[in-house]
């Protein structure tokens, strides 16, 4: 029994021995998870001082962007790991390295230092965020991602331990590996070592300098832009008229724009470099503005190409020119929206992607994507809805440029299909602007969508007496004489009703299109008419007065008792 419950003893013991181990194991596993456990750091430099701090990530950056600002760069050189050098060259080139990070931050990328984690473990304070890693403890950090010489490098920050002392957050070695390459492309330019010292201090958000060197560049290149604009308005009168003078005169200020953007990022690479703040407000603007400049070109090719169209192939746009050129030009019209859609598109995908600052700020932006896309979804409900709609007429071809319609009775040509309005030119030459949603939500009727041909009506109102086979002749030989009618098989002339001092006499004809049937109505009318006053009178409506005995009666007595 003794040696039965001496061999459960031994075999409780050897599992709470394994359990232990495992959860030892395991426990050393979840802590090397949180850190780089590293044998020594910085062994090369002296004692940190008491002005770096390197227990947070926040803390470790605003340290080392604090003690850059006083030039005290040997000891913002404790934020370096510097384990990659040995520990005499740690010394020696230490000072230099934090020197070259802080120019390269500065000029580099905006950093946000209020965004990087305020924790020990690199966590985020707001576990409820929607962000990578939020709520989760981490040992490596991005700062940022800069670009040189077309290869993207990141500046990273790691959480280091050596032996029993408290982890701290360095700058990791492999971004300083980097640095001299990042240094010569986000380092200062020539220009500032002619810069006095007074001028280098910070005022506000940018050094003294800065203030009066950006107005000047801006101005600067403000001339050359103008000078540019002035050089293409002459080329459009050394140009013959046409086309191609149209062309270039639409094009004045996006290619002006364009130099202009050109020389602004050509003095930020060779000639001046500003600090991050600027540097970053003007990359965002040079990207936007070579994008539209190079969007609004596309759009006035497309522009003039439907001038060309429109002047050489139809003239005035009506449903009198072939179905198949009216097409085209609705086709264009199309174009030109979709190019405009693209653009604009292409435009916003390429700034957000090339401007780094949207990842510290878009990720605080999807935190309420739901309530902007509720409000911008109402917002823009109107506008939405129109351009989905100019799609639909587009796509559908149930009106085309040059179409006559009858729209809210009104006789009208559709002039223009655009993204939010279709411009209709009235019979007057008045144009109506209608939105694309009200257009498409009324009944109208297309006079061109089959045929420009249309069957029309004269009715005349004549006596009882009127010879309708001699008025039938009449209006078939008038008929007949007109260009614009077509179809005379189909003339035809009858009594539609009467009553008992007239009778209604309607003439059908068909004609060509609806402009011109119109004045072919007119005409005929017109004929008509006038061939009834020159040779019959008579036909003409006029009213039957019944005079009785007692009426004559009544006119006596009121006379005096004479007979008139």
């Amino acid at each position: 029994m003794k040696t039965i419950g001496s061999w459960r003893l031994w075999l409780v013991a050897a599992v709470a021995l394994v359990f232990s181990s495992l959860c030892a194991a395991q426990e050393d596993e979840s802590q090397s998870a949180l850190w780089f456990s590293v044998d020594s750091l910085n062994t090369g430099l002296d004692e940190a001082p008491e002005a770096v701090k390197q227990t947070t990530p926040r803390e470790t950056i605003r340290s080392f962007l604090e003690l850059t600002k006083q030039e005290k760069y040997d000891a913002a050189a404790h934020i370096l790991n510097l384990s990659n050098l040995a520990p005499a060259e740690q010394r020696q080139r230490g000072g230099e390295l934090a020197r070259q990070l802080a120019q390269v931050l500065k000029r580099g990328e905006w950093l946000q230092v209020s965004s990087l984690p305020g924790r020990q473990d690199g966590a985020t304070e707001h576990p409820a965020d929607k962000r990578p890693h939020a709520g989760q403890p981490r040992r490596n950090i991005k700062l940022a991602s800069l670009t040189a010489k077309g290869e993207a490098y990141d500046i990273r920050l790691g959480r280091y331990k050596v032996g029993d002392e408290q982890p701290v957050w360095l700058i990791t070695p492999d971004s300083l590996t980097s640095l001299p390459l990042l240094y010569e492309a986000y380092g200062p330019s020539l220009l500032e070592e002619y810069i006095p010292p007074s001028f280098k201090t910070s005022l506000g958000i940018l050094k003294v300098w800065e203030w009066i060197a950006i107005p000047l560049v801006l101005l600067a290149v403000g001339l050359v832009g103008w000078w540019v604009y002035k050089l293409v308005g002459v080329m459009t009168r050394w140009l013959p008229a046409g086309v191609p003078s149209i062309f270039v005169g639409q094009i004045k200020l996006p290619v002006a724009l364009i130099v202009m953007s050109l020389v602004t990022q050509t003095l930020l690479d060779y000639v001046v470099s500003f600090s991050a703040v600027a540097t970053t407000s003007f990359r965002v603007l040079l990207i936007g503005i070579l994008a539209w400049g190079a969007g609004m070109i596309a759009i006035r090719l497309v522009d003039t190409l439907m001038l060309r169209l429109t002047r050489r192939l139809m003239g005035q746009i009506d449903d009198s020119k072939p179905r198949d050129q009216r097409k085209l030009l609705t086709t264009l019209y199309a174009l030109r929206r979709m190019i405009i859609l693209v653009t604009v598109t292409a435009v916003t995908v390429y700034v957000l992607s090339q401007v780094q600052l949207f990842e510290t700020l878009g990720m605080s932006l999807l935190a309420s994507a739901s309530v902007l896309t509720v409000l911008v979804g109402i917002a823009g409900q109107a506008v939405l809805g129109n351009i989905l709609s100019s799609f639909q007429l587009s796509l559908a071809k149930s009106i085309r440029i040059g179409d006559l319609v009858m729209f809210e009775d009104q006789w009208c040509y559709v002039e223009g299909i655009f993204y939010t309005f279709i411009r209709l030119r009235c019979w007057n030459e008045r144009r109506v602007i209608v939105p694309v949603t009200y257009f498409v939500s009324k009944p109208f009727e297309n006079l061109s969508v089959k045929s420009t041909k249309e069957y029309r009506s004269l009715a005349l109102t004549l006596h009882l007496s009127a010879d309708i086979q001699c008025l039938r002749e009449k209006f078939l030989e008038y008929a007949q004489e007109e260009d614009n009618i077509v179809e005379h098989h189909k003339l035809c002339c009858y009594v539609t009703g009467q009553t008992e001092t007239a009778q209604t006499v309607v003439c059908y004809l068909m004609t060509s299109d609806p402009f011109g049937g119109w004045v072919a109505e007119m005409n005929v009318r017109e004929r008509l008419m006038a061939f009834i006053r020159e040779h019959h009178p008579e036909w003409w409506p006029r009213s039957v007065m019944v005079v009785t005995h007692e009426d004559v009666a009544r006119v006596n007595d009121a006379g005096g008792g004479q007979t008139p």
